[in-house]
């Protein structure tokens, strides 16, 4: 026995799983029993992973192992004791160490300084389910984890269809006053994609990478991961194929490309999945990308979905080496859709980044209600892109606008020149997505203005007003780029913004995305959302709740949020 406990740790290490088989036989045999059939071996993790690093441009990858089968002993027993955690791992709680990246409100612009906003448009929504699972715990949220935009582009606000692929999506605009001041107004802009059916969806070629290391070792983590896919298996089918990469303390095959319609094989493979070791994420993304590449479908779906917590910690751990690698590959044709998982650990600065580096979406998995979500009900809108580099560029007229901000996208700014630079990258739409961004303005004259009055600034206004003049009717000029998928050059679509268009109360479309922008803005410490409290907040959400059952949550998320906030302030109180 000792001889087989030293056999096993060496081939922990060294993950032989021939000699795990020998040990296997050698102690049946001495039980009086027949030895087991010997498990299909994996491709050794280290060689695939080293020829993936030789060579992300190699056309094929060879899988030396066996293709899984639905026997319940297809993974080696080295590979299974590389992920196996200890007892004192299994019940180890780490300190608190997630990661967001800093970010600050935008800020006010004086029109007659700086006439023109350009942005790329956003589709992810992990900052929302991020929160939502905050919440639930009883936690308030830090003010970077809250990312106004995804709060906003969660929710469905029935912005109208294009009538066909050839302009692949529709923009419309609102103009109304702002419920936090009436003085002030809210623009939104509202970009609804073609809505594919599933059926009709191109042939897709998926890897999911997963996460095995250690720090996946919580039902949060792994064992909703592996529910969570089973969910987006049981939608393929046979034109599709899907391979399985894993990492941990090294990177593995798991799973080849295998057919949609041979579901038994792929769910078996996500089943016996484990956690353990460490996590070198760099070198499981090489080897997706490699085996991405081996299954390329020309005019298809060819996407690396990553589900992790995001707690990279050896190999390329450099975040800038990880967003080079992920944007040489989306360039050829191979999208990066994130996947986050847990708590504690989990590194959103990373997972979004690396999202949209590789023209893909990022999302935040905490229940099989969400993964529902995202990997069923928006299946098209997660997989099948129908524009990229979707860019928008509002000239606001300064003799109509004395002021304007942006809500969210604060790491979505783009420089004005970039706007028709086509080598810039920006955010793609998915099939059926929905985009929606508001800007909060100041009218000339309104008296609502935020920025103090400038002593010299009279001499330079004659000019700006005379700009304005010309069009006097128009409080903005919208201008929105995008490419088809394939191509690289742009495409321009432009819309004027008619003062008349100013509506005397919002519609309740617009409402409620004014809400979840204040619940945001809340959040974060409620310095842009004027005169409205928390109680404000939840008023506009009980009377704008209808039959939506996400909105009935979000109601309850809100009083939540409410309740947390209040509990803080008495603490201070009481501190004080």
């Amino acid at each position: 026995m000792q001889r087989h406990a030293l056999a096993s740790a060496l081939l922990c290490a060294l993950a032989l799983s021939a000699c795990s088989t020998v040990g296997n036989e050698q102690e049946s045999a001495a039980a009086g029993q027949a030895a087991p059939p010997p498990p299909v071996p994996l491709a050794p993790p280290a060689d695939i992973a080293r020829e993936a690093k030789a060579s992300l441009a190699l056309d094929r990858v060879e899988v030396t192992g066996a293709r899984v089968q639905a026997a319940p002993a297809m993974v080696s027993d080295a590979y299974a004791a590389m992920r196996a955690p200890s007892p004192v791992a299994a019940n180890w709680q780490p300190a608190n160490t997630e990661k967001y990246a800093e970010r600050d409100d935008n800020p006010i612009h004086r029109t007659r300084e700086q006439p023109v906003s350009t942005f790329s448009i956003d589709v992810d929504t992990g900052s929302y389910a991020n929160v939502r699972r905050m919440l639930h715990d009883g936690t308030r949220p830090p003010a970077d984890a809250v990312r106004a935009e995804e709060m906003i582009n969660y929710f469905r606000y029935g912005h109208p269809t294009p009538a066909s692929l050839d302009v692949p999506f529709r923009v419309t605009t609102e103009l109304a006053p702002a419920p936090w001041n009436g003085k002030r107004q809210l623009l939104m802009i509202g970009i609804k994609g073609y809505d594919v059916p599933k059926a009709t969806l191109p042939p897709a070629n998926l890897v999911l990478l997963i996460d095995t290391s250690g720090s996946m070792n919580t039902p949060d983590k792994l064992p909703l991961l592996k529910q969570s896919m089973k969910q987006l298996v049981n939608q393929l089918r046979p034109q599709d194929h899907v391979s399985i990469v894993v990492y941990a303390g090294s990177a593995g095959l798991v799973l080849p490309p295998t057919p949609g319609d041979r579901s038994g094989e792929i769910l078996a493979a996500l089943e016996r999945l484990e956690a353990g070791g460490s996590t070198n994420g760099g070198d499981g993304i090489r080897l997706a990308y490699a085996m991405a590449k081996q299954g390329y479908v020309q005019g298809g779906v060819n996407r690396v979905i990553l589900a992790t917590d995001g707690d990279f910690n050896v190999g390329t751990v450099d975040q800038g080496a990880l967003e080079t690698l992920v944007a040489d590959q989306r360039k050829g044709g191979i999208a990066l859709t994130t996947l986050g998982f847990g708590r504690g650990n989990y590194n959103d600065a990373l997972a979004e980044q690396l999202a949209d580096i590789g023209d893909g979406n990022h999302a935040y998995i905490d229940s099989l209600a969400e993964a529902r979500k995202v990997l069923v009900q928006e299946m098209g809108s997660t997989l099948l892109t129908i524009a990229r580099d979707v860019k928008i560029q509002v000239e606001f007229n300064p003799a109509l606008v004395a002021e304007y901000r942006l809500v969210g996208y604060e790491n979505r700014v783009l420089r004005n020149e970039d706007f028709a630079n086509d080598k810039v990258d920006a955010g793609d739409i998915g099939a059926g997505h929905e985009v929606t961004a508001l800007y909060e303005i100041t009218p000339v004259g309104s008296g609502a203005e935020q920025l103090p009055a400038l002593r010299y600034g009279a001499a330079s206004a004659p000019s700006g007003a005379r700009a304005g003049e010309a069009r006097a009717d128009e409080i903005a000029h919208l201008r929105l780029r995008y490419k088809r998928p394939g191509e690289d050059a742009s495409r321009l679509i432009t819309t004027p913004i008619a003062q008349s268009s100013l509506r005397a109360t919002p519609s309740d479309t617009l409402r409620f995305a004014a809400t979840v922008a204040a619940y945001a803005d809340a959040l974060r410490g409620g310095s842009r959302i004027g005169d409205w409290a928390w109680d404000d907040i939840v008023r506009s959400a009980r009377q704008l709740r209808g039959g939506d059952p996400q909105r009935a949550e979000f109601i309850g998320l809100v009083e939540t949020a409410q309740s947390l906030v209040d509990d803080d302030r008495r603490e201070t109180a009481v501190a004080d």
